[in-house]
């Protein structure tokens, strides 16, 4: 038989070779406008010196988290962190750095039509998707080859989630500085279109488009996607580590990434879309193929691995006990994704009936947008529960652990990562496509295929960002297990006072770091405001479209901003478990990461699903319905929107990192925690 390694390898390259080959068709597309040329300029220079400084800030942090694992653990680990945490840099700046370039070439190509730049963007988002799964399994993979032991790739997992968190969250705040100030001063008081040239902050805002949504959402993703899998090696390691075969339960969560992205470049074949056709429809399209594919080329490798000879004693094969939580996980992406879709997409109810609640001012439409948010939750909690129940039992029945087997379901999920991301990181690519054809005066029917572009981009972020979401809880599941597994834990207590106060502790957790994130976007975005309408004051000419803004500055306020407020949350995330585990000990540890996980994905659901549908539902009047752009409704919708853009973007997609962060430092860590807690529990 194939050694598995090579085939998880082989499957890496592949989509790295194909991320290199759509890379090269997006630059050789035209880009003719020399106005749409230098917008994209300015948000090439902006983007790229952002994730300059960010990543210098955090390269230092890493060597110090580095040394202390040296120090504490052992030097593989530490080696394995540092690998992660800068393949994770590089996954998020190779994607920033096509998307930057393609903006302009999509708006050039809508001049010819729907057609013609709906490809474009794809395949720029394309190379995001498949670098994102090809650097993270080649990683894993060759960090397991070489060290023959998951528990120092798991070293590489928390040095992946660690700047993730980072990068996410200082993007999320950058970018939303920007956003809200561009809307509140432009949209609000000035009547200005979306990416009038004529705003200071425009460039700014699309840069954010890209440090964010980009950058740090592949980052967030590179993440899920490790975590995930080093969860299924550590538990396929401690539980089946010593049987026969046994490091095929090991190595399968590697072959499955395979198989995701050959499934993956197969459906990428199926999202196209005609002139009069929905783009959303295509992404959802290319999604469904790719799961469908999945599903049944991974009941071939199970074959192929032969596993059911690894517990040789039950009579059944034990192949379903890894096939169907495949599935199951599989299907709760689904309905997450869909979930969000039907929440966020601009031709659902829910939009448009909070656009209709604009009519009456900002107030209602915010009550309606957070109701239907909160709403949003249920169905994706029904998904994740019914996925960890049936996984877990459905494993159980063909002989292998349930925790094993809801650690496959998140695989399943992460699975299709390659598309999900290319989808995701098409939405800021056709967002930043309508500012170029803005800034370059295109022509109004070029504008109008820009937006339908970016309408369905809305709503492919919020799909992404519910399978981010989803993946994490089954994934911080699995590694919840892991460290229960490490520090010997079989049940926890809540009878004990230390499971009681961790898990209330636990809890606040998410809540608090979301409310630093937001507090950070409005202190950053009160002096966005004040200096947009500083230039629009006193500098003559920038208002009437004759002397350009001066751009720079705005970007600046953003950068040194994001870089500022995000510390205190990057610590918080790291030192709060390691923090009760030290003085409480390992069962209150454990109660801390059970109230995370809950409340963490609670919010994380509520906050990105409310946050897309109050942005659709600005974008719905801005169509020409209620009035259209400069009417009351569309000004109340405005607000609204201020509201959602961190909800969305900041707070609420950081969520699944912060957990799952916490979870990985605690299983890290809990060896120690259980041998020197000062006050155990």
């Amino acid at each position: 038989m194939i050694d598995p390694k090579v085939v998880a390898l082989i499957a890496g390259f592949i989509s790295i070779g194909f991320a290199i080959y759509l890379f090269t068709w997006v630059m050789k597309q035209s880009n003719e406008s020399e106005a749409m040329a230098k917008f994209s300029k300015s948000i090439q220079e902006g983007a790229a010196a952002y994730l300059k400084r960010l990543f210098q800030a955090l390269g230092g942090l890493a060597v110090v988290i580095a040394i202390i694992i040296l120090i504490a653990i052992n030097w593989q680990t530490a080696f394995a962190f540092i690998v992660g945490a800068t393949l994770s840099a590089l996954a998020g700046y190779t994607g920033m750095y096509v998307s930057t370039r393609a903006n302009a070439r999509v708006a050039f190509a809508a001049r010819s039509g729907l057609k013609k730049a709906f490809p474009v963007a794809f395949y720029a988002g394309g190379v995001m998707g498949l670098l994102v799964v090809g650097i993270a399994l080649v990683g894993m993979t060759v960090i397991y080859w070489i060290f023959k032991d998951p528990n120092i790739v798991l070293g590489f997992s928390f040095g992946a989630s660690s700047l993730a968190l980072l990068a996410k969250a200082g993007g999320g705040i950058y970018t939303k500085t920007a956003d809200i100030g561009a809307d509140l001063v432009g949209k609000v008081e000035f009547d200005l279109a979306e990416d009038d040239p004529r705003n200071p902050a425009v460039i700014a805002d699309n840069v954010g488009d890209n440090v964010g949504d980009v950058a740090g959402m592949g980052a967030d993703i590179f993440d899920s996607y490790v975590a995930s899998v080093v969860a299924v090696m550590i538990l396929g390691w401690e539980l089946y580590g010593k049987s026969p075969n046994g490091e095929a339960f090991v190595l399968f969560p590697l072959l499955l990434c395979g198989v995701g992205i050959i499934a993956s470049l197969i459906g990428m074949l199926f999202v196209r879309t005609g002139e009069g056709n929905d783009p959303g429809r295509a992404l959802n399209t290319g999604t469904i193929v790719t799961t469908i594919i999945i599903a049944v080329v991974t009941a071939g490798v199970i074959s192929l691995m032969n596993i059911d000879s690894a517990n040789a004693w039950t009579g059944k094969w034990q192949g379903w006990g890894i096939l169907l939580p495949t599935v199951a996980g599989l299907i709760a992406g689904i309905v997450i994704g869909f979930t969000s879709d039907a929440v966020t997409d601009i031709d659902q109810k829910s939009v448009q009936n909070t656009a209709n609640a604009a009519k009456t001012g900002p107030a209602i439409l915010i009550l309606d947008g957070f109701s239907y948010g909160l709403l949003s939750i249920v169905p994706s909690i029904i998904g994740i529960c019914a996925a960890t129940i049936a996984s877990y039992y459905l494993a159980q029945h063909f002989g292998l652990s349930g925790v094993y087997g809801v650690a496959i379901a998140a695989v399943g999920m992460l699975s299709i990562t390659g598309m999900i991301v290319s989808s995701d990181a098409y939405g800021p690519i056709v967002d930043n496509a309508k500012g170029c054809a803005e800034a370059g005066g295109e022509s109004e029917e070029t504008i109008r295929v820009c937006d339908r572009l970016d309408a369905a981009g809305n709503t492919a972020k919020a799909i992404t960002k519910g399978f981010a979401i989803g993946a994490a809880a089954l994934t911080v599941l699995a590694l919840f297990a892991a460290y229960a597994e490490s520090v010997n834990i079989q049940i926890l207590d809540l009878r004990n006072p230390g499971v009681i106060v961790g898990l209330f502790l636990g809890a606040s957790m998410p809540p608090l770091f979301s409310a630093m994130l937001i507090l950070s976007v409005g202190r950053n975005a009160f002096k966005m405001v004040e200096e947009i309408r500083r230039q629009f004051r006193e500098i003559p000419g920038v208002i009437e479209g004759t002397v350009p803004p001066d751009s720079k500055l705005c970007v600046d306020i953003a950068t040194k901003g994001a870089l500022k407020e995000l510390i205190l949350p990057g610590l918080l995330s790291f030192l709060a478990p390691l923090a009760v585990g030290f003085l409480f000990g390992k069962n209150a540890l454990g109660g801390f990461l059970a109230g995370s996980i809950v409340t963490g994905i609670i919010f994380a659901l509520f906050m990105a699903n409310a946050g897309g549908l109050w942005d659709n539902a600005k974008k719905y009047i801005e169509d020409g319905a209620l009035g259209g752009p400069g009417s009351e409704a569309h000004k109340a919708a405005v607000v609204g929107d201020t509201v959602g853009d961190p909800f969305k973007d900041t707070a609420g997609p950081s969520l699944n990192t912060l957990i799952t962060v916490m979870s990985l430092a605690a299983t890290i860590f809990g060896p120690l925690v259980a041998k020197y807690a000062l006050f155990p529990l």
